[in-house]
């Protein structure tokens, strides 16, 4: 499995995040992080792709990630698997809001499947810092990911030398 897990983060918590699914998805393929910043418009080759957005004004507000969703071409993502997350102050979705929500339905609109529920990553107060005991749920929700993938395609994991088949 080849995962890309593009994030937008502004106080760094959503980086913390995407750093930890990151670390969720190694043990079952290649993975690379990137800022939506960093990577730009540049290609999301992978079979995977895991994004993520703090929450702002009840969505994912006007960040670089929306912009770089918006302008995807229409079935651009035709053939891969993907999940969305967000972070957001604790609270029920009608008061707080919940970018992931938005993510999840661009990603399909650009012809993704969505094979996970979106998922939020709780934080104190609008700069975090994170709720203990975030990151470790992150890690796990992306190990679930992962088994989910590998029903649409995403190969398993090549054994490492020396390891038993």
């Amino acid at each position: 499995m080849r995962a890309l897990v593009l994030f937008d983060s502004q106080y760094g918590n959503t980086e913390r995040v995407a750093r930890a699914i990151a670390r969720g998805l190694e043990p079952h393929g290649i993975v690379r992080v990137a800022s939506v910043a960093r990577q730009g418009t540049g290609t999301l080759d992978a079979d995977l792709l895991v994004v993520g957005s703090p929450t702002q004004v009840h969505g994912m507000g006007r960040h670089e990630l929306h912009h770089l969703l918006e302008h995807l071409p229409t079935a651009a993502l035709d053939g891969m698997v993907a999940a969305a997350f967000d972070t957001r102050v604790r609270g029920p979705v009608g008061m707080t809001g919940s970018a992931a929500t938005g993510l999840a339905r661009r990603l399909r609109d650009k012809g993704a499947r969505v094979i996970a529920p979106v998922e939020s990553f709780i934080v104190l107060g609008r700069e975090g810092p994170l709720v203990d005991g975030e990151e470790e749920r992150a890690v796990a929700w992306a190990e679930g990911i992962a088994r989910a993938s590998l029903p649409f395609g995403a190969a398993a994991p090549t054994p490492r030398p020396g390891s038993a088949p």
